[in-house]
């Protein structure tokens, strides 16, 4: 019992340790004020779930749209083996993630061409896209 207790110490003070070397979001814009304050989040549902090649020309799609102006950062990623739990949705298959200066950014990357050709050329990939835009604070 004693060396569980001494584990569990030692497990919560690399915890605190580490997370005390994080940032918070307030000194984090604090100390970097020129970071883009619009996300944009995308999330893809293939026809082809399972279909490596359509997954990866979309991906290869997505990475076309880093050319547009104000587009100032852009993640793509694939669902993680993280723990199963309810609040966890990893059904999707491709996810990007933009960051914009502004609402104004993203608007204008919404009817730049390199847009309208990626969803001409590639909509056909996937079934369903959720969206989620968010303002950093």
């Amino acid at each position: 019992m004693q060396d569980a207790s001494r584990r569990q110490f030692i497990a919560s003070t690399a915890l605190l340790g580490a997370a005390s070397m994080l940032p918070t979001t307030a000194t984090a814009q604090t100390a970097c004020p020129s970071l883009p304050k619009l996300i944009h989040q995308v999330y893809f549902w293939l026809h082809n779930p399972d279909s490596a090649e359509d997954r990866d020309k979309l991906i290869e799609g997505l990475n076309s749209l880093r050319q547009i102006d104000s587009v100032r950062g852009l993640q793509i990623g694939l669902p993680a083996s993280t723990e199963k739990r309810d609040v966890v949705d990893n059904s999707y298959q491709v996810s990007e993630t933009m960051l914009f200066d502004d609402a104004a950014g993203q608007n204008a990357y919404q009817v730049h061409p390199l847009h309208q050709a990626f969803v001409e050329q590639y909509s056909h990939l996937w079934r369903k896209v959720v969206v989620y835009d968010s303002v950093a604070v």
